[in-house]
């Protein structure tokens, strides 16, 4: 009877070091070759405390393998001021820990971010992955430059706007970085999104609703969105969509980016049943109901770059 409980004890230690292996493969479903960096929007942090900006997303890549960064930007300023600041935290972390390059991912305005980057050191960038970005700019943005512009209120408001930035910025850790809010809305106007695609304009679709080229200077390209606004009645960010969705006179928008506005390289998809906060999982998970998990998205983008050795 020893022998046998032995040799059944051997045996299924050897049947747990046998399935050892398939255990670690799998929790490297999102293990790309190069490190992905989110980078937020307009407003945006990388934490305030406990609130992410990237909820749940950035620990759900780690946990399958991903090295993952978030970054801060300047909470509101122009597209090259945030991506000058970008880009030298990604020559920080290749100095620091070795990394060659990189998969970046923004939200909103961070996908200009991005593409600056990709733009001026394609070295550095493995992939640019821009989500519900407003590539040629927003009906919201353009509107409320007239506003202001009419009424001569735009430093009056840019002043009250830009302490909003700086608190947001200091509660996130985020040291002595210019806030400038009228820079960054004239970078969100259609005439400033034009601008800045005419200085960078890789990946640009060819059409006005259609793809841009994959692949630049060895860097790929993609972009995803939503085309919903009201999506939970519980988040109290939709009210918020709902009045900017007023600007798109009816066509397809996400509460501040049209959809065809969202195309920049491959699309992925430009019709996820979100809108423009349910897109980096805000508030805090609220979508509608039997809609895809926004977490589930980026896991499956991770394990696609895996896929392509990046």
């Amino acid at each position: 009877m020893k022998k046998w409980i032995a040799a059944a004890s051997l045996a299924a230690s050897a049947l747990g070091a046998a399935v050892l292996p398939t255990a670690a493969h799998a929790d490297s479903y999102t293990q790309t070759r190069h490190p992905i960096v989110l980078v937020h929007g307009l407003f945006g942090f990388d934490a305030i405390g406990p609130l992410d900006y990237w909820w749940g997303i950035g620990s759900a890549l780690r946990s399958s393998g991903a090295t993952v960064y978030v970054t801060q930007q300047s909470a509101a300023n122009a597209s090259e001021v945030r991506g000058e600041q970008l880009l030298a935290e990604l020559k920080r972390l290749k100095a620091a820990y070795g990394h060659q390059r990189f998969n970046l991912i923004g939200h909103s305005h961070g996908g200009y971010t991005i593409r600056y980057v990709a733009a001026v050191a394609p070295e550095l960038v493995a992939s640019v992955t821009s989500v519900g970005t407003p590539h040629t700019g927003s009906p919201a943005a353009d509107d409320i430059a007239a506003a202001v512009d009419g009424t001569g209120s735009t430093a009056f408001a840019a002043k009250f706007i830009d302490a909003l930035a700086a608190t947001i910025n200091a509660l996130s850790g985020g040291g002595s970085r210019p806030q400038s809010s009228e820079a960054a809305m004239r970078s969100l106007t259609s005439a400033g999104a034009a601008a800045f695609t005419k200085k960078f304009p890789q990946g640009k679709p060819s059409s006005s609703c259609g793809e841009g080229a994959h692949i630049v200077n060895g860097v790929r390209y993609y972009s995803i969105s939503g085309s919903a606004v009201l999506t939970n009645l519980l988040d109290p960010a939709d009210g918020l969509m709902l009045l900017a969705s007023a600007s798109f006179k009816g066509s397809d928008n996400d509460g501040l980016v049209g959809r065809c506005s969202s195309h920049w390289g491959q699309v992925l998809r430009d019709d996820y049943p979100w809108n423009h906060v349910d897109q980096v999982n805000h508030a805090f998970g609220l979508r509608g109901l039997f809609t895809p998990d926004p977490v589930a998205f980026y896991r499956s983008h991770a394990n696609r770059l895996k896929g392509l050795g990046l």
